[in-house]
């Protein structure tokens, strides 16, 4: 008895005090239970706007062995999905949020046991936690998770109409978007339609935005000299974009100020690097890539990297630092012959540029004869908590002498 209590044994003889004491107390505290290991996996904070994640695709299956690096579920935040890696080596017992659920950032998502004996333990922690039911439609006992059962209500679809992929046949998000994209496309006048999370996110950026004062400034550029030097070198790889990218950090070195921050309403920031964040447009929302040291990069290799950005952006594939480091903004509606039009500053930055399409103009010249010339206009909004009229008028006389006379943009 005295081996199997891993106590030593003390004999009835033995005065009460110390029959009464080391035998109960070490009793008390042996190690006689080995408690399991099991580690709850929360949805990760990807990027510092992120207040909620949509799982995109589990990368790994209940029950399959992971080693500490191993990319386990691809997470869509606000911004672009990305592969989320475990700590720790273990076995991924029980997955809580299935494919196209939303959950909060730091709300358990898996569970990961440490042992093949433990994955029953996580399964059932993982019941208890789980918010899933299953559905019936007519009579039939139709199994659905709790966001693929919200999206056929919006999309207006029959669960039972769908056969699922996941686990024992259930159904997840990702069949009831293949099952509404297979029927004719159209609109349903009167729908209401929810956010997505990148919408959400844009949402939340606009209405942050309006909380800083700013102003506008618009400014005449003529562009023949620029037209002509793009004609040169686009078949090259050397883009639009690249140039007006390139000129403007060129600008922006003269005028830091114009590339400056302002977070706590106290101070601003003159920052270190020119990182010109240009808008593009997705099927998901708004994003804005960045070209980072944009006045340190010779042209060619800033088209080849924005061509790579967009790539990734469209793919929802951009790293955070790709999209949220950007210290001046460019949004470019003239491919679609939009003249001008003001763009809202994002967060966190001093000011934005919206470029609108090079038309031919019908102008007076110096010597009082009437000419044409190619001619855009461009709309500064600025933060006038530290950037005032006059900085960006001597911003945007830079700018346009750069354009004019573009020789330097292709140092």
């Amino acid at each position: 008895m005295a081996h199997l209590l891993q106590t030593p044994f003390i004999s009835s003889s033995s005065s009460p005090a110390l029959r009464r004491a080391p035998t109960l107390r070490r009793k008390a505290t042996a190690p006689l239970v080995v408690r399991a290991k099991i580690r709850e996996i929360f949805m990760p904070a990807l990027s510092s706007t992120m207040t909620e994640g949509k799982i995109v695709s589990w990368t790994k299956s209940e029950g399959d062995k992971l080693s500490k690096g191993d990319s386990v579920v691809v997470v869509e935040s606000d911004k672009a999905d990305m592969d989320v890696e475990t700590f720790y080596d273990g076995y991924l017992a029980a997955i809580v949020v299935e494919e196209g659920g939303v959950a909060a950032v730091g709300s358990p998502i898996a569970f990961l046991a440490e042992s093949e004996d433990e994955i029953p333990q996580a399964k059932s922690k993982a019941s208890s936690s789980s918010s899933a039911h299953p559905a019936s439609e007519g009579g039939k006992r139709i199994v659905a998770s709790p966001y693929a059962k919200k999206l056929a209500k919006e999309l207006k679809v029959e669960l039972g109409r769908i056969v699922g992929t996941g686990p024992m046949g259930r159904i997840v998000a990702k069949d009831v978007e293949a099952f509404a994209a297979a029927v004719p496309a159209g609109v349903d006048l009167g729908s209401v339609v929810p956010f997505t999370t990148m919408q959400n996110a844009v949402s939340r950026n606009m209405v942050e935005s309006l909380a800083v004062p700013t102003f506008r400034v618009g400014y005449t550029i003529t562009t023949d000299a620029l037209d002509a030097l793009y004609k040169k070198i686009k078949l090259k790889g050397v883009t639009m974009t690249a140039l007006l990218a390139k000129a403007t950090a060129l600008a922006l070195i003269r005028h830091p100020v114009m590339n400056s921050s302002c977070r706590d309403g106290n101070s601003f920031t003159y920052n270190s690097s020119i990182n010109v964040a240009v808008a593009v447009a997705t099927d998901g929302g708004l994003i804005t890539p960045v070209l980072q040291d944009a006045d340190k990069i010779d042209v060619y290799s800033l088209s080849r990297k924005w061509k790579e950005l967009v790539d990734k952006a469209r793919a929802k594939q951009l790293q955070p630092h790709e999209y949220s480091t950007g210290t001046f903004t460019l949004s470019n509606l003239g491919m679609f012959g939009v003249d001008r039009f003001d763009a809202i500053l994002p967060p966190g930055t001093g000011a934005i540029m919206a470029v609108g399409a090079s038309q031919p103009t019908v102008v007076a010249t110096k010597d009082g004869r009437i000419g044409m010339k190619n001619q855009m206009q461009v709309n500064v909004t600025a933060d006038h908590r530290v950037i005032y009229g006059a900085d960006v008028a001597s911003f945007l006389q830079t700018l346009s002498k750069i354009i004019e006379d573009p020789k330097d943009l292709t140092f």
